[in-house]
C-alpha cells in the first residue's frame, strides 16, 4: 500500500489525506437520490478495501444517504476493522424525513441536531464524530447563528472534533466563522462545477479547511459515460433525472473526458485520476471525496492524489470549458 499525502484540515487536530471515501452512491436506492440498486457486500467490501488496501483516512457519510442505510454500512464496516487502522468519520446534519416531515425539510434546532447526532452515533457504533457539518442551510427558520452555536458547542463539549458547513455560501461562511471558527466547507467541485471559487479562495485566506465533493461529476468524469448507459440508468438512479446526463449538456461532458482520457494517457494513469487531481490542485481545497460502489473503483481514482498535471494539461482542460462553454467559474485551478 502507498501512503497518500496527508494535510491538515484547517485549523481543526484532524491530519486527512488527500482523498477520502464518499458514501452517497453506497445508500442504496429506497430514496429520492438513490444510485440505483447497491450490494451490501460489496458496499462493505468497498469501505474495508479504502482503508486498508487503498490508505485512505476519512469516509464522508450522511443520515440522509439512504435514510440512515449509508451510516449503518460505515458502522458495520468499522466494527470488522482494527481499532487501530479506524479512519477519521465526518457526517452531517440537517436533512430530516418522515411522515410528518415535509419533504426536503432542512432543521436547524438545537434539539434537532442533538437527536440527529444521537442517532447517528448510534448507527456508527461511535461515542463521537471526528467532523460534523450541516448539510445545508436551514430550511426551518432557524438562523444560522442560531444552528452554528449548537454546533460550536458540540464541539466544545467533546461530542465532535471538529465543525463545519456544506453548501453554504460566503456571507454564511463569514458570519459563522464570526461566532466561532469554521473548521472546514463542503461544496461541490470539479471541472464541471467550478461555482464555489468565491467561497475556496475565502477559506484559503482563513485557514478553513475545504473538502470538495462530486470531483469526478456524479461519475461524468470517469470516462465511463456514453450516451447509451445514460439512457439505461435504472428509474431509481437520480442522474436518470438529471439533464446533465443527456442531451447537449451530456455531448459537451463527453467532449471534455475524451481530453481527460488522453491526458490520462499520456500519465500512463486514468480518467478518473486526472479529473480528481485537476479539483486537487486548487489553491486552498484540502482533500475531495470521491465515491466508489466496488473496491476497483478506488483503484481506478486513489492515484489521483499524488498526480501532477502540467501547464499544459491544466490549458487543455480550460480550452475545452471555454470552447464548449461547460459551467462557470475559473477555467485553470486558481493557485496554478
Amino acid at each position: 500500500m502507498t501512503a497518500l499525502p496527508s494535510v491538515r484540515l484547517g485549523r481543526s487536530p484532524l491530519t486527512i489525506t488527500r482523498i477520502g471515501l464518499g458514501t452517497w452512491a453506497l445508500g442504496g436506492d429506497d430514496w429520492f437520490f438513490g444510485w440505483g440498486p447497491q450490494d451490501r457486500a460489496a458496499a462493505l467490501d468497498t469501505i474495508r478495501h479504502a482503508v486498508e488496501h487503498a490508505g485512505l483516512n476519512w469516509l464522508d457519510t450522511a443520515p440522509v444517504y439512504g435514510l440512515g442505510h449509508a451510516e449503518e454500512l460505515v458502522g458495520e464496516a468499522l466494527a470488522s476493522l482494527p481499532r487501530s487502522s479506524r479512519p477519521y468519520i465526518f457526517s452531517k446534519c440537517g436533512p430530516v424525513w418522515g411522515d410528518d416531515v415535509e419533504p426536503g425539510t432542512v432543521a436547524g434546532r438545537r434539539e434537532s441536531i442533538e437527536r440527529q447526532l444521537d442517532a447517528s452515533l448510534r448507527r456508527l457504533g461511535l461515542e463521537c464524530v471526528d467532523l460534523l457539518q450541516m448539510h445545508w442551510p436551514t430550511t426551518d427558520g432557524t438562523p444560522l447563528e442560531e444552528y452554528w452555536q449548537t454546533m460550536a458547542d458540540l464541539r466544545t463539549k467533546g461530542k465532535i472534533r471538529a465543525a463545519g458547513l456544506s453548501n453554504h455560501r460566503l456571507d454564511e461562511l463569514r458570519r459563522a466563522h464570526a461566532l466561532a471558527p469554521v473548521d472546514s466547507f463542503q461544496p461541490p467541485l470539479s471541472a464541471l462545477d467550478r461555482g464555489a471559487a468565491e467561497e475556496i479562495a475565502w477559506c484559503a485566506r482563513n485557514q478553513v479547511g475545504v473538502i470538495a465533493y462530486s470531483p469526478l461529476g456524479s461519475g461524468l468524469l470517469t470516462g465511463a459515460f456514453s450516451t447509451e448507459r445514460t439512457a439505461a440508468l435504472p428509474p431509481t438512479d437520480w442522474r436518470s433525472r438529471d439533464p446533465r446526463f443527456r442531451g447537449r449538456g451530456l455531448q459537451k461532458t463527453l467532449h471534455l473526458t475524451r481530453t481527460l482520457t488522453d491526458i490520462a494517457t499520456r500519465h500512463d494513469a486514468t480518467t478518473s485520476a486526472v479529473a480528481i487531481a485537476w479539483v486537487l490542485a486548487w489553491r486552498g481545497v484540502t482533500g475531495a471525496i470521491t465515491g466508489a460502489r466496488r473496491p476497483d473503483q478506488i483503484d481506478d481514482w486513489s492515484t489521483g492524489a499524488t498526480m501532477r498535471l502540467s501547464a499544459a494539461d491544466l490549458e487543455a482542460i480550460a480550452t475545452v470549458l471555454r470552447e464548449e462553454r461547460v459551467g462557470s467559474g475559473p477555467t485553470h485551478p486558481p493557485g496554478t
